[in-house]
């Protein structure tokens, strides 16, 4: 049996886990390697990526900014979180404001510090990286259009850093991104759906609160019609492999969310819609691998 101490400093951890959402810092990482491996450099042995240090501390800082930037948008949401999230936010609150500070100014001086070991053109990425996350959760997240756009980039900028490292210009690699930021405006879009009886309380300007719920899915609409674009290019102009029946799944999961969306009228109805983005995101990334099975043997083997 654990003691209350050592049940507070576990609570505590926890409460510390879920405040840098851990999980999602851990799937950036994952997603960084993937993409370097078999999209930015499948020519490349994979020892040589695996075990590459400048590779390795360029996803460490990402991984130190990304965690301090959930950090520091905790503390700023700390109030619209105890109304759209109570229980989580009460989690979070095992952890002081104090001790979030610290932990965001040590993480993101932590990364700068590491990025001068790759170059100085990382530590000035890296500077404005974290200039950015903090001005988006100061300012820019309460507008509504350029606080979803610069949240979705912000949350893309990670594989920027490993595709400037590898210098790898092809068209395909743009395409795939361009997909990966429709699904992340969408995201966004659909959080600030959920998220409706916090942001009005909190005075955020978003989408549905200035143009309402109707307005808000019909520009969510279109971007499921445009994010068909690169889907049909990836399928049709371009060698995927057997990532091909990722892109054909998330048609089918694209044409339920499009209906699921104009059925959806409350909190736990966009909840699902996040998740079901969710789904396609974290999917894709392990649908990396399927680019070309073949080569993960025989790289293995180099």
């Amino acid at each position: 049996m654990l003691s209350r101490k050592n049940k507070l400093i576990l609570l505590k951890l926890l409460s510390l886990f879920s405040i840098v959402r851990g999980y999602n810092v851990l799937m950036i990482v994952l997603a960084q390697y993937l993409t370097s491996i078999f999209i930015l450099a499948p020519n490349i042995p994979l020892r040589e990526v695996l075990f590459d240090t400048n590779l390795f501390v360029i996803v460490l800082a990402s991984a130190g900014v990304i965690a301090a930037g959930y950090i520091i948008n905790n503390f700023y949401d700390r109030e619209k979180d105890l109304i759209n999230r109570p229980q989580k936010t009460m989690l979070d609150r095992l952890v002081s404001q104090r001790t979030k500070l610290t932990g965001y100014f040590v993480l993101n001086f932590l990364s700068v510090i590491l990025a001068s070991y790759v170059s100085f053109k990382a530590v000035l990425f890296f500077s404005l990286y974290v200039f950015g996350i903090w001005f988006y959760s100061h300012k820019l997240k309460r507008m509504p259009f350029l606080g979803n756009f610069v949240a979705s980039t912000l949350s893309i900028t990670p594989f920027f850093a490993v595709f400037i490292y590898y210098k790898n210009f092809d068209e395909v690699i743009f395409v795939h991104a361009t997909f990966l930021f429709l699904m992340l405006v969408m995201r966004e879009m659909v959080k600030d759906l959920g998220n409706l009886r916090g942001d009005v309380a909190q005075n955020y300007k978003t989408i549905p609160i200035i143009y309402g719920e109707s307005a808000s899915k019909k520009m969510i609409s279109l971007l499921i019609l445009a994010s068909c674009i690169p889907i049909y290019l990836l399928l049709t102009k371009y060698e995927v492999g057997f990532m091909n029946l990722y892109f054909y799944a998330c048609l089918t999961l694209m044409l339920l969310f499009l209906i699921a969306l104009w059925k959806s009228d409350g909190r736990t109805h966009y909840v699902w819609l996040h998740n079901i983005l969710k789904l396609i995101i974290v999917s894709g990334v392990f649908s990396i691998v399927l680019i070309d099975v073949n080569m993960i043997l025989d790289r293995i083997l180099w």
